[in-house]
């Protein structure tokens, strides 16, 4: 008889009576693991020996409202880190991560609404792995680096082509931080075990697949970006590294494809399931 597989450990933000929640995630149950802190959950040890202790109320996942799984202290995000988004963007493979921020007040969680700017006529998606830095970090080594890592999960950078692109000097942090602009979740994942350079990846935007890549495609891994972002920076638990997206994006394509009223977009990460969100235009 062969060995059950085992499930890794998923951590949610839920709602239910009012107040948000910590819990397990079982399947299609959400165990109780006690009150959620202003900043969600964030993945230290300690953080998941409370989860993996959780044995308070045993909800169907039907009756909780998810919610962002953390609020991060800081977004680093990582442009041009899969060879075939390079191709289609026209750059060269980087030498060294491409990085910018996201401001921490664009993310939402799962089943929220991506709000447009009416200023913004190119809004765009782009699927993502996000990993979560579990400890303090400074110049990490390839070791350190990977204890680091606290959590991964489902990321959209949506970004707003006309505020990046279209301004003086290419504002990236501008196009990338509206409110709304950073969907996250639906779980946050504990890596033991779990190789990050080979999960799948893709985005559906109503329906139709826009995006399908492996994490093996990435550029520099996430050790790496761990190791090339702590040189100099601080990073802290619960902050958050948006490891780039491949292929795929709407402003790429011919005719370009944008985000409009009423879509749907799914990302789809291994372990972690899918980050849904609907997309409204501010009237």
């Amino acid at each position: 008889m062969e060995n059950p597989v085992t499930q890794p450990l998923k951590a949610v933000v839920f709602e239910r009576g009012g107040s948000e929640r910590l819990g397990r995630l079982d399947g299609s149950h959400v165990i109780d693991a006690g009150p959620a802190g202003s900043h969600g959950f964030t993945p230290t040890p300690e953080g998941w020996d409370l989860i993996r202790a959780a044995k308070g109320p045993r909800h169907e996942l039907n009756d909780v409202v998810l919610r962002a799984p953390l609020r991060p202290p800081k977004i680093l995000a990582i442009g041009i880190n899969y060879r075939d988004h390079a191709t289609e963007s026209n750059n060269d493979v980087p030498g060294e991560p491409v990085v910018f921020a996201k401001f921490p007040s664009s993310v939402i969680g799962p089943d929220e609404t991506i709000i447009v700017p009416r200023e913004e006529t190119r809004p765009d998606w782009e699927g993502e792995m996000a990993v979560v830095i579990g400890s303090p970090t400074y110049r990490a080594t390839p070791e350190s680096a990977h204890r680091a890592i606290g959590a991964f999960t489902a990321l959209n950078d949506v970004s707003g082509r006309r505020a990046q692109l279209e301004t003086p000097l290419q504002q990236f942090t501008l196009g990338k931080s509206f409110d709304t602009f950073t969907p996250l979740g639906p779980c946050l994942v504990e890596p033991s075990g779990i190789d990050l350079a080979e999960l799948h990846l893709t985005t559906d935007v109503s329906g139709e697949r826009m995006q399908d890549a492996s994490t093996s495609e990435m550029i520099f891994s996430a050790v790496e970006l761990i190791e090339y972002l702590s040189r100099g920076m601080s990073l802290e638990p619960g902050d958050v590294i948006a490891s780039g997206t491949p292929s795929g994006v709407g402003n790429r394509m011919d005719p370009p494809r944008y985000l409009s009223e009423g879509d749907i977009v799914e990302v789809t990460l291994t372990h972690v399931g899918t980050l849904r969100s609907t997309v409204t235009i501010e009237p």
